[in-house]
């Protein structure tokens, strides 16, 4: 309220009391319409003295407020640029100075310039400040809180400090004067006094938190005062001071903060507020039910820095899951590190000589010493995280094609999980568990409000959480559930967000894609994600051309097991001529024509395009590559769906095929290359190929369960020139027979084997 109102009010002149005449009159005397000299300062010393007790100078709070003359002095006298300053004051012979003369008393105040002394006083309140009236303006002076700093600097007994710091509050919260200094001076008064004395009882604790707590509806705590509520938030989860204080005053947080990084201990007091909450014996509940009070009863959140704020406290809580690992970040590579120190480990090419028929006694120790080194395991360990990085030796062939390149490497090729040169799993301590499962789940919550989604899709599309995370199992697999929201979503602001944010990053359509690093199923949710984007603006031949170039794997995979989202995809490549090679448009009529919607959609598609029916006519493709996580019954239908009789080369590897299929690979006469690379192709299989592929050239075995009973049958097919039989079961005895009886061989690869470590 502004003091120099001439309205009713607290600050009314009709409400200030009279000074009343206490040495002789001589306060009332007025020379020239103002107060003398003389008795103006010793009413000064009267009115500062406590009990009378004359003052010469001491501390003290200065407020000047002008009289408004125009609109714009107006505002700029408001009282949201009104502010206290405290100033060391003298009373001089002639004026009132200060001893820093800056600010609203960068001159000194003169007695004679002084029209009028009052003390300002208010119903039921004790007074509060002096008045002083001045030509075009009012000083105020009050010394009240300097007062109970210095009485609660040095605490003697606690019900005496208690007792003062609730008249404290009493007294910031009955001023009429409308200034955020009144407010926050005590704050930060009980603020230090908590971090200057931290032996209290949790008692205590309590007792000082409800005597602060109307303070706390309107105001923000200090950053002090938030360490000390976060720590009875650990301590006493389930206090009442809780659920009672802490409530209004992290609603308010988070209603109206602007900036977690200007008062990062803002976040963490509402952090440590939700997971208290979270210990109560509804749990996740009240956390629910606490959420719902911040959104409100209606469609739409009235308080639009909610969600944001909310998301803030999500993303830090589970960064600090983590932090601990990527604190240590010196024991752990970097995303260049790991495409780099994959290609090191795992640069192994199937078709070139890796291992020599006659080699050096000498070399094969070294080699075998190297291996041993590079086969133990990496383990980080700190007190949030346990992390074991098992090193394989197994090669991507992504990223052996992109051997050399220096430029920084793409998230989800150093994360990938399925076939590739490290798996990496994480383990969190029990705290830490709780916390990621706690925020996670207000992800979940938040994503189940229809206003919130777009807001939320659109902070969540930079994937802003650290890559320990993604590579953490639990983490994705819980927080697929908010990306299967987004891909439910109609709305294109919302399910536009799973795609990456520029070109060359990676985005949520990228990671829960089959081969991505997050992707837990089949590509149920990889399905979902392009329904959704190819039913909005994305049907367009730049989208078609980007899942052509990394994802027509996965694509041909689903539309060969029936989806018809996929069957649609193929169907839409074929009509705009975005695959040139023909033998991958063969393949992909062939998984077409695999079930019975593809068959009918591609049937309608020749009769719009005569040509495709031509090139089937022409035998069909000479090379095919299964799709990752294809299976023997996906592996039957492909080849029972068309012709095969040119195939000449077929990969396999890292599929889940096993020998079960070596009866439709007997019926590929034409076969020259096969690469069964970490597959679960074994004996049997290899028996019934070595009796009716005695054609076959190239055979690559790597990461196979076969041995002995199966690699000897190997001998009958004498025209093999190549054989990879690395991390197999081969003996040395095997091996030798393998080399008198097959004279074309020419290349042969047994490294981590027992006829590699113990050579004959």
């Amino acid at each position: 309220m502004d003091l120099t109102s001439s309205s009713g009010g607290a600050g009314d002149p009709r409400q200030i009391e009279e000074t009343k005449p206490l040495l002789g009159g001589e306060m009332s005397a007025v020379e020239g319409g103002k107060l003398g000299a003389v008795p103006c300062r010793r009413a000064l010393l009267l009115c500062n003295g406590m009990r009378y007790k004359l003052l010469q100078e001491g501390d003290i709070q200065v407020c000047v407020i002008r009289h408004p003359r125009t609109f714009l002095s107006k505002i700029l006298t408001s009282k949201f640029l009104r502010r206290w300053e405290p100033h060391h004051l003298t009373l001089a012979d002639n004026s009132l100075a200060s001893a820093t003369p800056t600010g609203y008393m960068e001159n000194s105040v003169s007695y004679s310039a002084i029209e009028d002394v009052q003390l300002l006083s208010w119903e039921n309140a004790p007074k509060y400040c002096l008045q002083l009236t001045i030509p075009g303006g009012t000083v105020l002076l009050q010394k009240k809180i300097y007062k109970y700093k210095k009485v609660l600097s040095n605490p003697s007994r606690w019900e005496v400090v208690l007792k003062e710091i609730r008249t404290l509050v009493d007294m910031a919260l009955t001023s009429p004067l409308q200034d955020d200094s009144i407010h926050q001076a005590p704050l930060e008064i009980v603020s230090k006094l908590l971090s200057e004395n931290t032996n209290l009882t949790t008692q205590e604790h309590e007792n000082i938190i409800v005597a602060i707590a109307p303070l706390l509806e309107n105001n923000h705590p200090p950053p002090d005062l938030c360490e000390f509520f976060c720590k009875h938030c650990r301590e006493r989860p389930r206090s009442m001071v809780v659920i009672e204080v802490f409530t209004p005053v992290v609603q308010r947080i988070l209603k109206h903060n602007m900036d977690f990084g200007k008062c990062p201990r803002l976040r963490l007091f509402t952090q440590e507020y939700i997971l208290a909450l979270n210990e109560l014996n509804a749990g996740m509940e009240v956390v629910k039910k606490f959420i719902h009070s911040m959104h409100g009863p209606t469609g739409q959140c009235p308080h639009p820095r909610v969600l944001p704020n909310l998301v803030a406290v999500c993303l830090a809580a589970i960064y600090s899951c983590y932090e601990e690992f990527i604190n240590s970040r010196d024991n752990s590579p970097s995303l260049k590190e790991i495409r780099n120190g994959c290609q090191q480990q795992c640069d192994r090419k199937t078709n070139l000589p890796l291992r020599l028929l006659h080699t050096s006694p000498d070399l094969v120790c070294q080699e075998a010493t190297l291996s041993e080194s590079r086969l133990k395991s990496v383990i980080v360990t700190s007190n949030e995280i346990h992390v074991e990085v098992e090193r394989n030796n197994t090669a991507n062939q992504k990223m052996t094609a992109n051997a050399g390149n220096d430029s920084e490497p793409n998230l989800i090729d150093c994360l990938m999980v399925s076939p590739t040169c490290s798996t990496m799993s994480i383990e969190l301590s029990a705290q830490a568990d709780r916390i990621l499962g706690c925020y996670v789940e207000i992800l979940k919550i938040l994503s189940d409000y229809d206003d919130w989604r777009p807001a939320l899709a659109s902070l969540l599309q930079p994937i802003p959480f650290p890559k320990e995370a993604l590579a953490h199992e639990k983490f994705t697999k819980e927080l697929k559930y908010v990306i299967q929201r987004f891909a439910e979503d109609p709305r294109q602001e919302v399910h536009s967000c799973l795609l990456s944010v520029r070109t060359g990053k990676d985005g949520w359509f990228q990671l829960y894609s089959p081969g991505g690093v997050a992707c837990d199923d089949d590509g149920e949710l990889f399905a979902s994600m392009v329904h959704i984007l190819m039913g909005s603006c994305y049907k367009t031949k730049k989208f078609l051309l980007s899942l052509a170039e990394n994802k027509l794997g996965p694509c041909m995979l689903l539309a060969l097991r029936g989806n018809q989202t996929m069957v649609e995809i193929l169907c839409l490549m074929l009509e705009y001529n975005i695959i040139d090679n023909n033998d991958t448009q063969l393949q992909i009529i062939s998984t077409l024509e695999s079930t019975d919607v593809g068959k009918k959609m591609y049937e309608q598609l020749c009769d719009r395009q005569r040509e495709l029916k031509e090139l089937q006519r022409k035998g069909g493709p000479t090379r095919l590559t299964l799709p990752s996580k294809s299976t023997d019954a996906d592996l039957a239908r492909l080849l029972s769906s068309g012709s095969f009789g040119n195939l000449e080369n077929l990969s396999l590897a890292f599929t889940n095929v096993t020998s079960a299929c070596a009866e439709h690979l007997i019926k590929l006469p034409s076969l020259k290359q096969l690469n069964l690379w970490s597959t679960q192709f074994g004996d049997a299989g290899l028996r019934l190929l070595s009796e009716h592929l005695t054609m076959l050239q190239v055979l690559n075995l790597c990461e196979t369960p076969v041995t002995d009973a199966g690699l000897l049958a190997l001998s009958s097919m004498k025209s093999l020139c190549s054989l990879n039989m690395n991390s197999t079961k081969l003996s040395a005895d095997t091996y030798e027979d393998l080399k008198a009886k097959l004279p074309n061989l020419k290349e042969v690869d047994v490294r981590y084997t027992e006829a590699w470590k113990n050579p004959p």
